[in-house]
């Protein structure tokens, strides 16, 4: 089973190819850098305001970055936009209609269109919009959130150079 790697594969239809798998030592190459970028983001976090829920989603997305650097989804420039656009819209919900379901909803909806129109996917940022909808009221959040975002994004050029370097070393 573990041979097979099911994970990394597209689906049975997809006009794509699987992600290359490295080796045990080389993904868990891989996998350190992500972890490493959400612990840094998670303790500047607590050094600064002890928003911790305000970064759970970038945590998903630097999974995502790991999973497959090379996808569309996981480029910086739908990783950015997606999360900027849904972070803005959230506060804009929480502003305009308070707290609550509704302007969580709202605020979702429009992340999800925003986001097909934008051509900038990327999954991680519904949760963006949720969260600032229902709990941040502080707009020095979003500044705080754009700066851990900025580490995000270069998290998928190193991510995208190791895989680079891996795979130029593995021949």
């Amino acid at each position: 089973m573990l041979k097979k790697r099911e994970s990394l594969k597209p689906v049975a239809g997809a006009d794509r190819y699987a992600r290359r798998r490295f080796g045990f030592k080389e993904e868990l190459l891989l996998v350190i850098l992500p972890t490493l970028t959400v612990l840094a983001v998670l303790f500047f976090v607590e050094i600064l305001n002890r928003q911790r829920l305000l970064f759970s989603s970038l945590a998903s997305s630097s999974f995502l970055i790991y999973l497959d650097p090379m996808h569309g989804t996981n480029a910086v420039r739908s990783l950015v936009l997606s999360h900027l656009c849904a972070a803005l819209l959230g506060l804009l919900m929480y502003q305009i209609l308070g707290p609550g379901y509704i302007s969580g909803g709202v605020a979702m909806v429009a992340a999800i269109l925003l986001m097909i129109l934008l051509d900038a996917v990327h999954p991680p940022a519904v949760s963006t919009s949720l969260i600032f909808a229902f709990r941040v009221a502080d707009e020095s959040n979003l500044i705080l959130f754009a700066l851990a975002l900025g580490v995000t994004a270069a998290l998928v050029l190193i991510e995208r150079s190791t895989m680079w370097l891996l795979a130029r070393h593995s021949k």
